[in-house]
């Protein structure tokens, strides 16, 4: 029987990626972070002077890169024409470049079909923004997680040293509302998501509560 192709959506810093990658890792799938692409082609636009809000520049980037994430000592490697970008997305400016590609109807296209040939096949977890609702609309499993703003703004202060949490928590307001208003695949829950609240719940917790819904929807598909 052919695997699961789980869908975890939610906003930023709801502990959607760490919640993916433990799943992955427990069920022997593999993991597709496309928050990490949607970062990758803003690193490619900073590097090459591009203003990410050039809908055209930015459309050109997403389509000529080619992704690829693989496991490397038990950690996920990012990989952008065959560069390991993992580190160096992952800083605010990258994200904030992120974000504003992200809104492009161009490049939301140009990784689009890349995202869904990844989860091909099933044996998946995948997780952003828009997996369930656009990305896997046929996924076996879907699951929206969320946290209140303040929750997840203590996360993330507490991962950017020299940070302020106000800041830190506008940032992700701001964020919230470019995410859920764009046009094109806003964030949302899918109708047939199931809809968890990671506030004041470890990882651990939350993981085991995944593996949960992922045997009953085994049991589901068997029947």
């Amino acid at each position: 029987m052919r695997e699961l192709t789980i869908a975890i959506d939610g906003p930023a810093s709801s502990g959607k990626g760490t919640v993916a990658r433990r799943v992955a890792e427990s069920l022997g799938y593999a993991y597709v972070d496309t928050g990490a692409m949607y970062r990758a082609v803003g690193l490619h636009a900073l590097r090459a002077a591009v203003d990410p809000t050039d809908a055209l520049a930015t459309t050109r980037i997403a389509e000529a890169l080619r992704f690829g994430f693989d496991w490397h000592k038990g950690k996920l490697r990012v990989l952008s024409d065959r560069e390991d970008v993992t580190t160096a997305i992952r800083n605010e400016w990258v994200g904030s470049a992120a974000s504003a590609v992200a809104v492009h109807p161009g490049v939301r296209s140009a990784l689009l079909q890349t995202q869904r040939d990844l989860g091909a096949g099933g044996g998946v977890v995948m997780d952003g923004r828009d997996i369930g609702t656009v990305v896997l609309p046929e996924a076996d499993l879907k699951i929206f997680l969320d946290a209140s703003l303040e929750e997840r703004a203590r996360r993330r202060h507490a991962e950017l040293p020299g940070s302020t949490y106000e800041g830190v928590r506008d940032e992700l307001e701001a964020r919230d509302a470019q995410d859920s208003g764009r046009l094109t695949a806003p964030l949302r829950r899918a109708d047939d998501a199931v809809h968890l609240d990671t506030t004041g719940r470890t990882i651990d917790e939350v993981v085991e509560e995944v593996l949960r819904l992922v045997a009953a929807a085994r049991k589901e598909r068997e029947r």
